[in-house]
């Protein structure tokens, strides 16, 4: 008889009884080989709760045997298993997230676990790596989002039985006071950019609340001045830090949203495209013609540096020197909900995935809300009692 194609299978259910108690399950053996000694069959198995989870589990084994990428569970090393999961399985991931992801495996994650067996890992072993990270603790995060994230992949292929990140406690992230302008230091900035190149750019940033990439890769064809509407779809973005080729990437939650500016900042577009149109034929054929709302000299969309470095020295001149430019985002959310707005709409400008994020963020603004409507109906009450 011939033998058995490698990674050919059969799926069965099983019931198997411990400590007295049934449990049910599904699984598939399959040949994951040869033995070159004795030329006998190496029978290997993945189990799952349902007969399809089992199923997909042995055609992904199937594939890799196929395309001659496949590691037998019990020899694959997490730096083995680490590098097909950056290889094969981060095709949906944003470019700059990937490089985040390689990075943190590279410099932070193979060096003290790459060693270790797959399937030997412990959630013990994480929690000591963890612990012993010279990090801040939103950087141990990070870490062990890319870890888990990886390992959960192991879970589902069916390379390990359960992911032992799972397990493991990480240190609480103190969330740092927002520093937002208020009302006297946003004058100061205004009468700062007063005739700065960029002096658009920022308005509109404080204004509306877009994010730095979103304000950058923001183009004309996303502006409805007849709606009086921001189409933000798109955010601009380097491949990597110090790279000088950017390009349009999808928003940071990955949908678009309509934003609906003051009528004001929509009139300042107006002008700001009107003086962009005069320099366009002053420029003539040195002229780029990207479409860019916000351009250099020539044509050309501006890059984060130096809008930023600008930036950092306009806050430095009214006293604000700790300001990022992420804090503009910060002064409009703040400003809308202190204005009236109610969160589900400040939600919605922002791009925030949820209501209870917003109010996550900006809790401390609500809370001083809440005190002032307080405040004027216990001087209501005296007013009505002749108090």
């Amino acid at each position: 008889m011939a033998k058995a194609a490698a990674g050919s299978g059969t799926i069965r259910k099983k019931t198997v009884t411990r400590s007295g108690k049934q449990y049910t399950y599904w699984e598939a053996r399959y040949t994951a080989g040869y033995d070159p000694g004795t030329g006998k069959q190496i029978q290997r198995s993945v189990t799952g709760k349902t007969q399809k989870e089992v199923a997909q589990k042995l055609k992904a084994v199937t594939a890799a045997l196929d395309a001659g990428t496949y590691i037998a569970p019990s020899k694959m090393t997490v730096g083995e298993w680490l590098d097909i999961w950056q290889r094969d399985y981060l095709g949906g991931v944003k470019p700059r997230t990937v490089d985040t992801y390689k990075a943190l495996v590279r410099v932070r994650i193979r060096p003290a676990l790459g060693a270790i067996r797959l399937e030997a890992l412990n959630a013990h072993t994480i929690q000591q790596f963890y612990n012993g990270l010279p990090l801040s603790p939103k950087s141990v995060k990070n870490v062990h989002g890319v870890l888990h994230r990886a390992l959960a992949k192991a879970v589902r292929i069916g390379y390990i039985r359960f992911n032992p990140a799972d397990a493991c406690e990480l240190p609480r992230i103190e969330r740092k006071e927002l520093r937002p302008l208020d009302e006297k230091e946003t004058r100061a900035f205004l009468a700062a950019i007063q005739g700065h190149r960029f002096e658009t750019l920022y308005k509109v940033t404080l204004f509306t609340g877009l994010r730095e990439g979103e304000v950058l890769g923001l183009k004309w064809d996303r502006v409805d001045f007849q709606r009086g509407t921001l189409l933000i779809d798109r955010q601009l973005q380097q491949p990597r830090q110090g790279d000088r080729d950017y390009f349009l990437a999808s928003t940071k939650s990955g949908r678009a949203r309509t934003v609906t500016p003051a009528p004001w900042v929509m009139d300042l577009l107006k002008h700001h495209r009107a003086d962009q149109a005069k320099q366009r034929l002053k420029m003539g054929s040195l002229w780029a013609g990207e479409d860019y709302v916000f351009t250099d000299e020539f044509g050309c969309h501006l890059t984060q540096p130096a809008v930023y470095h600008a930036y950092k020295k306009v806050v430095a001149s009214i006293g604000r020197s700790d300001a990022r430019f992420h804090d503009l985002r910060h002064s409009y959310a703040v400003a809308a909900i202190r204005a009236g707005d109610d969160i589900k709409t400040v939600q919605g400008n922002l791009g925030h995935a949820t209501a209870s994020f917003t109010l996550d963020v900006y809790g401390h603004v609500t809370d001083q809300m809440k005190k002032d409507s307080a405040a004027r109906m216990d001087g209501y009450i005296k007013k009505v009692l002749g108090l």
